[in-house]
């Protein structure tokens, strides 16, 4: 799979289906059990106003909420991602109603207060969970998965993991296996929402008393609704802006504050209007309830990893969370309320918080410490053991800073402890890298005893083939990581070339074909290279060539859509692909505007039935062979289709980087990785259509298995694509299968 939005989709898939080398999942839906503030304050007045009255129905509902998020991440449902609405608007209220009473008895926010509860409630637990999966990372993973791991716990520290998720998100060719700290992004956001909040709430009597009382307002008690109007506001324009982002661009719509503020205004806008709600009769709020929770028990049940979310999709929970809570206004404990404010659930929404941060971590590194993916019976076993962590949390960390004495007592105190405990997390954050070595292979440099083998026949392109197959023959056998590996595993994530960097690979979103020609000028033979990023991987092997022989090689290519006709449907979208169908239509044109000599297609073959086709099928075989005949048709081009890489079945450097002994341990069996009935299939679609197929299976694979490593040279970069290096290798062998598809038939 070649996206970082994309693979982390399939990782969740994985966890859900018990699959794959770690567990983790499909999509980046990674949910916080925020308890915002202590609904345990029975309502009274003090000299900073009255508290918020206890609601045991919200601390019920917290308990609900986790329960779809554990249940989602153990494959139990498929919309249990929704959990993070449900907080996110309880959040809303709960923040929302205790500052505007705070507002309404005396006129101001004492935002030090506010900050020191925050940092008293959230801080110790979350610190305590991330320090301890750092340590876990550094024993456990990878070495390299444990560099990138560490990472996103530093951002994680520092409260904008969100957003480092959405920018790697984006990364089409980003591919990491699943962060322990993954879930730690909802609690980022939910950072910069307590930032910005009481802001904007300030900002808006600031607004008010400027522009002084109008004609015929009350005097004393501010009105709720120049605030509501405000937050009214702001929730249309989150809202507009989630629907468009998550179209365009999934990562960001999810990770994002300003694509999710719109869920927190909406527990805003029920906190601002308890008054309303308060007035609902008795049967009319217990209906309203039900409905609210029905709409939530929906969703989580109904929605699944294929929904284009948030977008629209969240309004059901949302709407549903936001009947809830208001209906409880008028009917605490009646009604649903009377469901939700039972012990057993208001137990778990106690927990609810120390719970969702220990379960993700746990269900990560479970298959790790058992040696295998875990089944339904290990996952339950997982989160059993995140539930006792959660008890200990709570009872030993979370609340004895909570409601310490001396802490509360003093504002700054709270705030130093606050401050203190978040930079010894990033302390340990930054400095626990620096217990990670490099990973370096320490085996004999392989690349002059592959070039002693080499034997000349006298046919280029058959020496060419002949040499390739020697190195991977000679590579097969080899245990050890050379220490001349090149890319070395550490740069092998960004070892991509030129034209993904420079735009010429279309992302998700984009359109259009720019103007990415390298090699010859005008007047030279033109060869084009098309397809999805697996065409693209090759632009390093065809350039020398085209440098040397004056060619202008054009490179077109767009992620996950290949040139087939075929509908497709994008599981990183969560709609019909229509920016891959229109893309072909512009790279069509362009061939038939350039009428290249030759038509160089690349495709990845692991397209499964998500996208809407299969690899290898029936539809997908017809398509080549019509491709093959347009193409030939509308251009009076050569066509070489080129066959596939095998799939290696893991991230190879992040494999490698904790087998530097047993490099054969990231080399999948040649059975497993190739489908040679599928590609006997396209061979003979191709030539039959009048095309060249090249079948490049014995460049990387020997009799039996395929080297994750051929000679000194890295061949994968990540879990598909193969490395620059690699395909520079391969260049003797791609040029001349260029040239004898150009060369006239005899």
């Amino acid at each position: 799979m070649g996206a970082a939005y994309g693979g982390v989709r399939r990782q969740w898939k994985l966890l859900r289906r018990g699959r794959g080398n770690v567990a983790g999942p499909a999509k980046p839906t990674t949910i916080q059990a925020v308890a915002d503030i202590d609904t345990r304050h029975r309502g009274h007045r003090t000299r900073r106003g009255p508290r918020p009255e206890f609601r045991p129905d919200i601390e019920g509902l917290r308990a609900v909420a986790i329960l779809v998020v554990i249940a989602f991440h153990t494959g139990g449902i498929s919309g249990g991602f929704i959990g993070v609405d449900v907080f996110f608007v309880i959040s809303g209220f709960l923040i929302t109603r205790l500052l505007w009473i705070e507002l309404d008895a005396t006129g101001r926010i004492d935002l030090m207060r506010f900050y020191a509860a925050r940092a008293r409630r959230l801080v110790p637990a979350a610190a305590t969970v991330l320090v301890l999966t750092a340590i876990a990372s550094v024993v456990l993973l990878p070495p390299l998965q444990a560099r990138t791991a560490l990472d996103d716990g530093l951002a994680s520290a520092l409260y904008i993991g969100n957003y480092r998720l959405a920018i790697t998100g984006t990364d089409y060719l980003a591919h990491a296996a699943p962060s322990p700290f993954q879930h730690y992004w909802s609690l980022g956001l939910e950072e910069q929402f307590y930032l910005l909040w009481p802001a904007l709430l300030l900002g808006t009597a600031w607004l008010l008393r400027r522009r002084g009382p109008r004609p015929g307002a009350r005097r004393g008690r501010p009105s709720a609704l120049p605030y509501f109007s405000t937050l009214t506001v702001v929730a249309a324009l989150s809202l507009a802006l989630s629907v468009t982002l998550t179209h365009s661009s999934p990562p960001w719509a999810f990770f994002s504050l300003p694509t999710r503020a719109w869920e927190l205004a909406t527990g805003a806008l029920v906190a601002l209007s308890t008054n309303v709600w308060r007035r609902l009769p008795a049967a009319l709020a217990a209906a309203t309830g039900f409905v609210g929770l029905a709409l939530v028990v929906w969703a989580a049940i109904e929605l699944d990893d294929q929904t284009a979310y948030p977008g629209t999709a969240a309004l059901m929970p949302v709407l549903g969370t936001a009947l809830i809570i208001g209906a409880g206004c008028s009917t605490p404990i009646g009604g649903v309320g009377r469901l939700l404010a039972i012990p057993a659930m208001r137990a778990v929404g106690r927990l609810s918080y120390s719970w969702y941060l220990w379960h993700w971590p746990i269900l990560v590194f479970a298959p790790l410490l058992v040696g295998h993916p875990i089944g339904w019976a290990g996952r339950l076993g997982a989160v059993s053991a995140s539930f006792a962590l959660a008890v200990l949390t709570l009872r030993y960390i979370e609340r004895p800073v909570r409601y310490s004495r001396r802490l509360r007592r003093s504002v700054s105190r709270s705030i130093a402890a606050g401050g203190a405990i978040t930079a010894a997390a990033v302390s340990v954050a930054v400095l626990l890298p620096m217990l990670v070595p490099a990973p370096v292979g320490h085996g004999e440099p392989a690349t002059a005893a592959v070039a002693s083998e080499q034997r000349a026949s006298g046919d280029f392109l058959t020496d060419a083939i002949a040499t390739a197959h020697r190195a991977v023959r000679y590579s097969a056998n080899r245990s050890e990581v050379p220490g001349d590996l090149s890319p070395p595993l550490v740069d092998a994530a960004a070892d991509k070339p030129s034209v993904f960097l420079e735009g010429c690979v279309r992302s998700w979103p984009e359109v259009g074909v720019p103007d990415c020609v390298t090699g010859g000028q005008l007047g030279g033979t033109t060869v084009a290279l098309v397809g999805d990023s697996h065409a693209a991987m090759w632009q390093p092997a065809l350039e020398p060539l085209a440098q040397q022989r004056n060619w202008r090689l054009i490179t077109m290519a767009k992620v996950t859509c290949p040139l087939l006709d075929l509908a497709i449907t994008s599981p990183y979208l969560g709609r019909t692909y229509t920016e891959c169908g229109q893309w072909r239509t512009e790279a069509l044109q362009r061939l038939v505007a350039e009428r290249p000599k030759l038509v160089v297609i690349g495709m990845s073959r692991r397209y499964g039935a998500d996208f809407g086709f299969t690899g290898y099928d029936r539809e997908w075989v017809r398509s080549i062979s019509a491709l093959v005949a347009d193409v030939r048709s509308a251009t009076a081009a050569r066509v070489l289709v080129l066959g596939p890489v095998p799939d290696p079945g893991t991230d190879v450097p992040v494999c490698l980087s904790g087998h530097l002994d047993d490099a054969l341990a990231c080399a999948p069996q040649r059975s497993a990785g190739l489908n040679t009935a599928g590609i006997a299939a396209e061979t003979r679609a191709t030539r039959g259509a009048g095309g060249e197929y090249a079948d490049l299976s014995d460049l990387f694979c020997a009799a039996t298995r395929c080297p994750a490593i051929v000679g000194s040279d890295l061949v994968y970069r990540d879990d598909n694509h193969i490395t620059v290096s690699y395909a520079r290798r391969l260049a003797p062998v791609l040029g001349m299968l260029a040239e004898q598809a150009i060369a006239p038939r005899s």
